[in-house]
């Protein structure tokens, strides 16, 4: 079966507020062999709103809409749907009782407009909201499922899965979801799918999904069956392909980001990390204290900015700067070196370089790092030169350092 979502409110199309019902609901009906092919925003317009619904109806068997149930007049959902089915409101006496003894419950007196929401579309079936004052709908006629839901996460989430959830369940076929969830470093989206390509395009299930981010690739399958065995045996297969073509440019299996599966290889070596991060400005370091538990590996680290502050802090030769340059290939050998000499850390991460828009250091071009690595055997470093704007740059050269020192381990 395949749905759409429409989520109602003209608040939903300013840059402050973010459709996170349609993300939740996409989830649910995933769950239960639902397909979500489309999805909606519409404003507080009853023609445009009903417009929307009336084509979802002619292409689609279930259809949820989200907001737009509440008292005040720009809550129009309940008119968009009556007039999208050509169909008359019908006034509840109950659900008004309901909804006054829910204000006075409260030592409140209602006002008089919350009496819109005492209204069905003719047909439609009450569905009970207790953790608000407008109920949900609930409409099932020739083959096509409707739902009115509120609004407001505490108030939809619950109702769905009291009242929505039992009825799909009754008129879906039993379909069983498993998953692979791989996250792959050091690789661009498209040299992915290029390598990866071949094994999964024979599938139709599982269906493979690739996202992409700022050095972060995640590949997501998805294979839905009758049986628990059927569905993860498909994936199995399908995962057992992309891993071997994959090999250790796999860092998660199971979602964790980079810097967990980090720290996981250096708790088992019982080894610790230090840092020295210049045109990352600490961004290097709170990626790593974001993990669980990081503060069993991570030591610390220096923030050094300006010139002034490598020669400081970590001590690097005025005149190795001066001649070589603070963007440079010895500059991030010797900041990482002085990061591990001088915390007593195992392996040392240095970041240096010109994240733009524009480039302070004669010759180098914006995006040009030099990442550093200081470990027991030695310490190098390795030039990149990233792609996009100013945050997307430093992103990239985080995201690097981090899989430059899974690699070693």
């Amino acid at each position: 079966m395949t749905a759409e979502i429409i989520a109602v409110g003209s608040e939903m199309l300013t840059p402050q507020k973010t459709d996170t019902n349609s993300l939740w609901l996409t989830d649910q009906l995933n769950l239960l062999g639902v397909d979500v092919t489309q999805k909606s925003v519409i404003g507080d317009d009853q023609n445009r709103l009903a417009a929307a619904i009336a084509a979802a109806l002619d292409r689609t068997p279930l259809i949820l809409l989200t907001g737009g149930l509440g008292p005040t007049e720009d809550d129009l959902t309940r008119e968009a749907t009556a007039q999208a089915l050509n169909r008359a409101l019908i006034h509840d006496p109950a659900i008004l009782h309901a909804i006054e003894q829910r204000f006075a419950s409260f030592g409140r007196k209602m006002a008089p407009i919350n009496k819109r929401q005492a209204f069905l579309v003719d047909g439609a079936e009450k569905l009970d909201n207790p953790n608000g004052t407008a109920p949900g709908q609930w409409l099932d006629f020739d083959g096509r499922m409707l739902a009115l839901l509120p609004g407001p996460p505490g108030e939809m989430k619950p109702l769905f899965l009291s009242q929505v959830l039992p009825r799909l369940q009754a008129v879906l076929p039993p379909r069983v979801l498993r998953t692979r969830f791989f996250r792959v470093a050091g690789m661009g989206e498209s040299d992915v799918d290029q390598l990866i390509a071949p094994a999964y395009k024979p599938y139709e299930n599982p269906v493979t999904t690739i996202l992409a981010a700022a050095g972060d690739i995640q590949i997501h399958l998805r294979s839905f069956s009758a049986t628990e065995a059927e569905a993860e045996a498909r994936v199995a297969e399908l995962g057992a392909k992309i891993e071997a073509l994959l090999g250790n440019r796999i860092y998660s299996r199971n979602g964790d980001p980079l810097e967990t599966a980090l720290g996981v290889l250096l708790r088992e070596r019982k080894a610790t990390l230090a840092v020295a991060e210049s045109c990352t400005g600490g961004l290097l370091g709170g990626r790593i204290t974001e993990a669980p538990g990081s503060s069993e590996w991570f030591l610390g680290g220096f923030q050094v900015y300006g010139r002034a502050m490598k020669t400081r802090l970590l001590g690097l030769d005025e005149k190795l700067v001066e001649k070589e340059g603070v963007v440079s290939e010895a500059v991030a050998i010797a900041m990482a070196e002085s990061a591990r000499d001088r915390t007593g850390a195992t392996y040392a991460l240095s970041v240096t370089g010109e994240a733009g828009p524009d480039s302070a250091t004669p010759g180098i071009e914006p995006g040009t790092v030099w990442i550093g690595i200081a470990t027991p055997d030695g310490v190098e470093a390795k030039l990149h030169r990233f792609p996009g704007n100013r945050a997307r740059v430093r992103a990239f050269a985080v995201q690097s350092a981090l899989n430059l020192l899974r690699l070693r381990l």
